[in-house]
């Protein structure tokens, strides 16, 4: 099988208070899926379910190392997934306010490409 890609999207999200990275990251991905309709997938390629696609997310945040992946794969709610999380994103100096428990002043942007392709027998 042949892997064919159907759609590449990308998406920004900011976590402006809480310095979660996994935040950040989750936002971007839903950013990126916020406006899309996949009718390709059964109209073109011919899945028969929305499960059949495989789904390739990218995440560049500060502290990768913090990201809970399962959160961040959750905001998808088809294909097979997965996850690859690379140092990036930025650090934009906020304001912290005790009452939303920040630990710094820190807001963390991450960005995200999301991939569907599916198989083709080539």
């Amino acid at each position: 099988m042949v892997q064919k890609r159907l759609i590449i999207e990308m998406g920004m999200g900011v976590d402006q208070h809480g310095q979660e990275p996994t935040v950040a990251a989750a936002r971007a991905v839903r950013n990126a899926i916020a406006h899309n309709a996949l009718p390709g997938v059964w109209e073109v390629a011919g899945l028969s379910h929305p499960d059949q696609m495989i789904v390739e997310v990218q995440i560049a945040v500060p502290y990768p190392e913090q990201v809970r992946e399962a959160e961040v794969l959750s905001v998808l709610p088809f294909g097979r997934k997965t996850l690859k999380i690379e140092a990036g994103g930025m650090i934009v100096q906020g304001r912290a306010i005790a009452e939303l428990n920040d630990k710094n002043d820190e807001m963390l942007v991450a960005i995200a490409s999301v991939t569907v392709l599916i198989e083709d027998e080539g």
